[in-house]
Protein backbone atom coordinates (compact mmCIF):
# COMPACT_ATOMS: atom_id res chain seq x y z
CA UNK A 1 0.00 0.00 0.00
CA UNK A 2 2.96 2.43 0.72
CA UNK A 3 4.08 2.18 -2.92
CA UNK A 4 0.73 3.76 -4.27
CA UNK A 5 1.08 6.38 -2.57
CA UNK A 6 4.49 7.32 -3.34
CA UNK A 7 4.05 6.57 -6.74
CA UNK A 8 0.62 8.73 -6.41
CA UNK A 9 2.53 11.13 -5.15
CA UNK A 10 5.19 10.69 -7.74
CA UNK A 11 2.60 11.55 -10.42
CA UNK A 12 1.16 14.53 -9.00
CA UNK A 13 4.43 15.95 -8.95
CA UNK A 14 5.35 15.08 -12.40
CA UNK A 15 1.76 16.00 -13.59
CA UNK A 16 1.69 19.34 -12.24
CA UNK A 17 5.01 19.93 -13.57
CA UNK A 18 4.05 18.58 -16.97
CA UNK A 19 0.81 20.98 -17.20
CA UNK A 20 2.71 24.06 -15.53
CA UNK A 21 5.58 24.23 -18.13
CA UNK A 22 4.26 22.28 -20.87
CA UNK A 23 6.83 19.21 -20.84
CA UNK A 24 5.37 15.54 -19.91
CA UNK A 25 6.89 15.38 -16.03
CA UNK A 26 9.70 12.72 -17.27
CA UNK A 27 12.62 14.76 -16.11
CA UNK A 28 10.78 14.75 -12.83
CA UNK A 29 9.56 11.12 -13.04
CA UNK A 30 12.30 9.29 -13.83
CA UNK A 31 14.70 10.55 -10.86
CA UNK A 32 11.93 10.09 -8.43
CA UNK A 33 11.30 6.68 -9.31
CA UNK A 34 14.74 5.54 -10.04
CA UNK A 35 15.29 7.00 -6.15
CA UNK A 36 12.14 6.15 -4.37
CA UNK A 37 10.69 3.30 -6.06
CA UNK A 38 13.92 1.70 -6.90
CA UNK A 39 13.49 0.87 -10.83
CA UNK A 40 16.40 -0.13 -13.17
CA UNK A 41 17.55 2.89 -15.97
CA UNK A 42 14.89 0.84 -18.00
CA UNK A 43 12.37 0.42 -16.28
CA UNK A 44 11.85 3.89 -15.41
CA UNK A 45 12.31 4.96 -18.79
CA UNK A 46 9.54 2.49 -19.78
CA UNK A 47 7.04 2.90 -17.38
CA UNK A 48 7.54 7.40 -17.54
CA UNK A 49 6.68 7.17 -20.91
CA UNK A 50 3.48 4.90 -20.73
CA UNK A 51 2.30 7.25 -17.66
CA UNK A 52 3.34 10.50 -19.78
CA UNK A 53 0.79 9.92 -22.07
CA UNK A 54 -1.76 10.63 -19.47
CA UNK A 55 -0.21 13.40 -18.87
CA UNK A 56 -0.71 14.67 -21.80
CA UNK A 57 -4.17 13.54 -21.58
CA UNK A 58 -5.15 15.26 -18.70
CA UNK A 59 -2.59 18.91 -20.01
CA UNK A 60 -4.05 18.74 -22.92
CA UNK A 61 -7.87 18.80 -21.98
CA UNK A 62 -7.07 22.25 -20.19
CA UNK A 63 -5.16 23.65 -22.62
CA UNK A 64 -7.91 22.85 -25.21
CA UNK A 65 -10.66 24.22 -22.92
CA UNK A 66 -9.20 27.81 -23.70
CA UNK A 67 -8.22 27.13 -27.24
CA UNK A 68 -4.41 26.52 -26.98
CA UNK A 69 -3.92 23.70 -29.20
CA UNK A 70 -2.97 24.05 -32.66
CA UNK A 71 -4.10 20.69 -34.00
CA UNK A 72 -2.77 20.95 -37.18
CA UNK A 73 0.37 21.22 -36.04
CA UNK A 74 -0.37 18.36 -33.35
CA UNK A 75 -1.28 16.00 -36.11
CA UNK A 76 1.86 16.39 -38.44
CA UNK A 77 5.00 16.22 -35.01
CA UNK A 78 2.96 12.87 -34.24
CA UNK A 79 2.98 11.27 -37.63
CA UNK A 80 6.87 11.29 -37.90
CA UNK A 81 7.04 11.52 -34.15
CA UNK A 82 4.91 8.23 -33.55
CA UNK A 83 7.41 6.97 -36.89
CA UNK A 84 11.02 7.42 -34.77
CA UNK A 85 9.63 6.86 -31.06
CA UNK A 86 10.44 2.93 -31.29
CA UNK A 87 13.85 3.24 -32.81
CA UNK A 88 14.67 5.21 -30.19
CA UNK A 89 13.59 2.68 -27.68
CA UNK A 90 15.51 0.20 -28.95
CA UNK A 91 18.66 2.55 -29.36
CA UNK A 92 18.45 3.34 -25.14
CA UNK A 93 18.68 -0.50 -24.82
CA UNK A 94 22.15 -0.59 -26.57
CA UNK A 95 23.75 2.07 -24.83
CA UNK A 96 24.39 2.70 -20.96
CA UNK A 97 22.33 5.39 -19.08
CA UNK A 98 25.30 7.37 -18.12
CA UNK A 99 25.82 8.18 -22.04
CA UNK A 100 22.18 8.78 -22.59
CA UNK A 101 22.07 11.38 -19.57
CA UNK A 102 25.02 13.16 -20.73
CA UNK A 103 23.69 13.93 -24.40
CA UNK A 104 20.20 14.86 -23.33
CA UNK A 105 22.10 17.03 -20.44
CA UNK A 106 23.61 19.24 -23.53
CA UNK A 107 20.60 19.17 -25.46
CA UNK A 108 18.74 21.04 -22.57
CA UNK A 109 21.18 23.34 -22.31
CA UNK A 110 20.96 23.81 -25.82
CA UNK A 111 17.45 24.56 -25.96
CA UNK A 112 17.63 26.65 -22.90
CA UNK A 113 20.19 29.19 -24.39
CA UNK A 114 17.78 29.32 -27.52
CA UNK A 115 14.81 30.41 -25.55
CA UNK A 116 16.62 32.98 -23.13
CA UNK A 117 17.66 34.57 -26.85
CA UNK A 118 14.13 34.73 -28.02
CA UNK A 119 13.42 38.05 -27.48
CA UNK A 120 17.06 38.90 -29.72
CA UNK A 121 15.78 36.42 -32.34
CA UNK A 122 12.61 37.86 -33.58
CA UNK A 123 13.52 37.66 -37.28
CA UNK A 124 13.56 33.99 -36.80
CA UNK A 125 10.67 33.68 -34.92
CA UNK A 126 7.24 34.60 -36.87
CA UNK A 127 4.52 33.36 -38.68
CA UNK A 128 6.26 31.25 -41.73
CA UNK A 129 4.69 30.04 -44.87
CA UNK A 130 2.99 27.00 -44.46
CA UNK A 131 4.94 24.72 -46.40
CA UNK A 132 7.82 26.17 -44.30
CA UNK A 133 6.08 25.51 -41.19
CA UNK A 134 4.83 22.04 -42.26
CA UNK A 135 8.48 21.22 -42.78
CA UNK A 136 9.96 22.28 -39.43
CA UNK A 137 6.66 20.11 -37.63
CA UNK A 138 7.43 17.09 -39.69
CA UNK A 139 11.17 17.76 -38.44
CA UNK A 140 10.81 18.30 -35.08
CA UNK A 141 8.83 15.30 -35.21
CA UNK A 142 11.32 13.25 -36.03
CA UNK A 143 13.57 13.94 -33.49
CA UNK A 144 10.93 13.88 -30.97
CA UNK A 145 10.03 10.70 -31.61
CA UNK A 146 13.58 9.21 -31.12
CA UNK A 147 13.78 11.15 -28.12
CA UNK A 148 11.27 10.70 -26.66
CA UNK A 149 11.45 6.42 -27.03
CA UNK A 150 15.03 6.82 -25.79
CA UNK A 151 14.75 9.51 -22.77
CA UNK A 152 11.53 8.29 -21.60
CA UNK A 153 10.27 11.92 -21.75
CA UNK A 154 7.02 13.49 -23.81
CA UNK A 155 8.91 15.37 -25.89
CA UNK A 156 7.85 18.86 -25.07
CA UNK A 157 11.35 19.73 -24.35
CA UNK A 158 12.26 19.44 -28.29
CA UNK A 159 8.71 20.63 -29.16
CA UNK A 160 7.97 23.51 -27.59
CA UNK A 161 11.12 25.72 -28.50
CA UNK A 162 10.60 24.67 -32.42
CA UNK A 163 7.36 25.99 -31.83
CA UNK A 164 8.48 29.08 -30.26
CA UNK A 165 11.54 29.83 -32.17
CA UNK A 166 10.76 28.25 -35.49
CA UNK A 167 7.13 28.22 -35.83
CA UNK A 168 6.10 31.72 -34.33
CA UNK A 169 4.15 29.96 -31.42
CA UNK A 170 3.27 31.59 -28.63
CA UNK A 171 5.33 30.12 -25.01
CA UNK A 172 1.12 28.71 -24.22
CA UNK A 173 -0.15 27.29 -27.34
CA UNK A 174 3.49 25.75 -27.81
CA UNK A 175 2.62 24.37 -24.57
CA UNK A 176 -0.40 22.93 -24.90
CA UNK A 177 0.16 21.23 -28.68
CA UNK A 178 3.26 19.62 -27.24
CA UNK A 179 1.19 18.19 -24.46
CA UNK A 180 -1.42 16.83 -27.05
CA UNK A 181 0.93 15.30 -29.50
CA UNK A 182 2.50 13.44 -26.08
CA UNK A 183 -0.33 10.81 -26.04
CA UNK A 184 0.06 9.02 -29.37
CA UNK A 185 3.67 9.23 -29.25
CA UNK A 186 4.10 7.87 -25.68
CA UNK A 187 1.72 5.27 -25.84
CA UNK A 188 3.96 3.54 -29.27
CA UNK A 189 7.06 3.75 -27.47
CA UNK A 190 5.16 2.55 -24.30
CA UNK A 191 4.12 -0.20 -25.92
CA UNK A 192 7.81 -1.14 -27.68
CA UNK A 193 9.19 -0.30 -23.38
CA UNK A 194 6.30 -3.17 -22.91
CA UNK A 195 7.28 -5.99 -25.23
CA UNK A 196 11.05 -5.52 -23.79
CA UNK A 197 9.57 -5.66 -20.21
CA UNK A 198 10.60 -2.01 -19.57
CA UNK A 199 7.10 -1.36 -17.71
CA UNK A 200 6.95 -1.82 -14.16
CA UNK A 201 2.71 -2.20 -14.28
CA UNK A 202 1.79 -2.73 -10.37
CA UNK A 203 3.24 1.10 -10.40
CA UNK A 204 0.91 2.92 -13.29
CA UNK A 205 -2.37 3.23 -11.14
CA UNK A 206 -1.12 5.30 -8.65
CA UNK A 207 1.30 7.10 -10.94
CA UNK A 208 -1.86 7.37 -13.53
CA UNK A 209 -3.96 8.80 -11.22
CA UNK A 210 -1.62 11.26 -9.74
CA UNK A 211 -0.68 12.65 -13.06
CA UNK A 212 -4.03 13.31 -14.28
CA UNK A 213 -5.06 15.17 -11.03
CA UNK A 214 -1.34 16.98 -11.11
CA UNK A 215 -1.93 18.10 -14.59
CA UNK A 216 -5.11 19.32 -14.34
CA UNK A 217 -4.03 21.39 -11.99
CA UNK A 218 -0.55 22.67 -13.62
CA UNK A 219 -2.48 23.20 -16.59
CA UNK A 220 -5.12 25.41 -14.81
CA UNK A 221 -2.16 27.41 -13.17
CA UNK A 222 -0.17 27.62 -16.61
CA UNK A 223 -3.11 30.12 -18.10
CA UNK A 224 -3.22 32.75 -14.80
CA UNK A 225 0.40 33.00 -15.15
CA UNK A 226 2.01 35.59 -18.37
CA UNK A 227 4.11 34.30 -21.23
CA UNK A 228 7.54 35.87 -20.26
CA UNK A 229 7.97 34.54 -17.01
CA UNK A 230 6.52 31.45 -17.77
CA UNK A 231 9.38 30.85 -20.52
CA UNK A 232 11.81 32.09 -17.78
CA UNK A 233 10.53 29.06 -15.43
CA UNK A 234 10.85 27.03 -18.35
CA UNK A 235 14.00 27.83 -18.89
CA UNK A 236 15.50 27.88 -15.32
CA UNK A 237 13.93 23.97 -14.95
CA UNK A 238 15.38 22.81 -18.25
CA UNK A 239 18.89 24.42 -17.26
CA UNK A 240 18.96 22.86 -13.74
CA UNK A 241 17.66 19.44 -15.13
CA UNK A 242 21.15 19.42 -17.86
CA UNK A 243 23.60 20.36 -15.45
CA UNK A 244 22.53 17.90 -13.59
CA UNK A 245 22.48 15.36 -16.52
CA UNK A 246 26.03 16.68 -17.86
CA UNK A 247 27.53 15.92 -14.43
CA UNK A 248 26.95 12.31 -14.97
CA UNK A 249 29.86 10.07 -15.32
CA UNK A 250 30.54 6.15 -16.10
CA UNK A 251 32.52 6.14 -12.60
CA UNK A 252 28.92 7.08 -10.31
CA UNK A 253 27.19 4.27 -8.54
CA UNK A 254 23.34 3.37 -8.97
CA UNK A 255 22.35 5.61 -6.18
CA UNK A 256 24.51 8.39 -6.98
CA UNK A 257 23.26 8.62 -10.56
CA UNK A 258 19.61 8.23 -9.30
CA UNK A 259 19.88 10.65 -6.45
CA UNK A 260 17.25 13.76 -6.86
Amino acid sequence: MKVHYISFAIGIASGCFGGLIGVGGGIIMIPLMLSLLKLNQHQAHGTSLFALAFTGLGGAFIYGLHREINFLAAGLLALTAMMTSRAGVHYANALPGWKLRKAFGSFLIGCALLLAAKPLLSGIGGHQPVYISVIIFLLTGLVTGFLSGMMGVGGGIIMIPAMVLLAGFGQHVAQGTALAVMVPVGLTGAFTHYRLGNVARHYLPGLICGILLGAILGGNLANRIADTPLRLTFIVVIVFMGIRYLRTTSQLTTDEETGF
